[in-house]
């Protein structure tokens, strides 16, 4: 009996939260997915499957969508997801289902874990205290044993969302149109004159789409980004900054960062690595 948990982590939330999960479940091994999308088919070699990765814009990212539909699942018998959040409700587990089913294949359980925001674009971010990451810790660790349990007895279960914090009204309308928000609120990085060319953007970034020239940094047209914020919330000069096409400020110059404490902008740039 061996699990593979697949992980995708723009701040640190996510890979801390596999991490964890490695340490309580025996013969695991943790892989990251952004090191796999070049290849044209993956191959799981074990009988459990674990997804971890956060909440965007209310769905799945697309990197681990992208991921799903590349594997070959025959020898997985036994299918969870733990999606990472700041508490509001999502559509992830549908996202993924899509793609099972189509594999002949359907989630096994399927978990939500309230974590702090690493999303500084709106006004007035703030990121979450020493304080309050513990209060969140002992509640982190706690689900996380009953994650645990429920995996490794291979329970078949969807918890139902008693924990969300962020109301979002007529949501189940809502999600039908989701993934077409992308297309209609586009934002632009860039560096304002704070940067002094450390190329720390560059290595964090998991689309490969940030390249330093003449000692800046340039985000590529041509290669989609994967909105995971790794170089908004890693850069040490808070050079880095988002706004809306649709509009001309931006609040990320007024607001904090956020990174996961225990997640160092070398642990999210190994991502990447084959």
């Amino acid at each position: 009996m061996s699990t593979e948990i697949y992980y995708f982590s723009g701040t640190g939330n996510s890979f801390y939260v596999a991490q964890e999960l490695q340490k309580r479940i025996p013969n695991t091994e943790l892989i990251p997915i952004v090191s796999l999308l070049n290849k044209e088919n993956i191959e799981i070699d074990s009988d459990t499957l674990g997804l971890v990765f956060p909440i965007h814009l209310a769905m799945a990212p697309n990197p681990v969508l992208k991921f799903l539909k590349k594997i070959d699942l025959n020898s997985v018998k036994y299918i969870f997801a733990v999606a990472t959040r700041i508490g509001s409700r999502n559509r992830a587990s549908k996202d993924l289902e899509i793609i099972l089913k189509k594999k002949g294949k359907s989630l096994s359980s399927f978990f939500n874990l309230n974590m702090a925001s690493n999303d500084p674009k709106f006004k007035g971010f703030k990121a979450a205290t020493d304080y309050e990451i513990a209060d969140m810790e002992v509640k982190v660790q706690n689900k996380l044993n009953y994650i645990q349990n429920i995996v490794e007895n291979k329970e078949i279960i969807w918890e139902e969302d008693t924990e969300s914090t962020v109301q979002i009204p007529a949501f189940t309308i809502l999600s039908i149109f989701l993934p077409y928000l992308n297309k209609i609120f586009k934002y632009d990085f860039f560096a304002n004159t704070k940067c002094k060319g450390c190329g720390t953007c560059e290595k964090v970034c998991l689309s490969n789409r940030i390249k330093i020239a003449d000692g800046k940094p340039l985000w590529q047209k041509d290669v989609k980004c994967f909105f995971c914020y790794a170089c908004l919330n890693y850069c040490p000069q808070y050079a880095v900054q988002i706004k809306s096409t649709r509009m001309s400020r931006t609040y990320t110059e007024e607001n904090e960062r956020y990174s996961h404490p225990y997640a160092t902008a070398d642990d999210i740039a190994i991502q990447k690595k084959i």
